[in-house]
């Protein structure tokens, strides 16, 4: 068997951690309901909310025309114990169309 150096370890899993975080936002609400309520329920699962508005109507009586996946960060460090290492989520982001 090869022995596989830090810096491969630390590449695949960071790779691995990219592609998994890379999913489109899968909780999005759906179905009725106004963009005040798609918002708070992304918000609650986490998700840094960007909100981008067409016309003025309040949040309560708006309707959301789109949720897109924004820049999810990351963090990798090594645990120091038999070159383990974890990737933690920073922050993720979506964006919220309304209208």
């Amino acid at each position: 068997m090869k022995k596989f150096g830090i810096a491969t370890i630390a590449a695949t899993a960071l790779t691995a951690g990219l592609i998994g975080l890379a999913a489109p936002v899968q909780a999005a609400p759906s179905g009725p309901g106004n963009a005040q309520q798609t918002i708070s329920e992304l918000q609650s699962q986490g998700y840094h909310v960007i909100v981008n508005r067409i016309g003025n109507a309040p949040l309560e009586k708006a309707s959301v025309v789109s949720v897109r996946q924004g820049q999810t960060y990351t963090q990798t460090d090594s645990l120091g114990n038999d070159n383990d290492i974890a990737t933690r989520v920073l922050n993720k982001t979506v964006y919220v169309d309304v209208k």
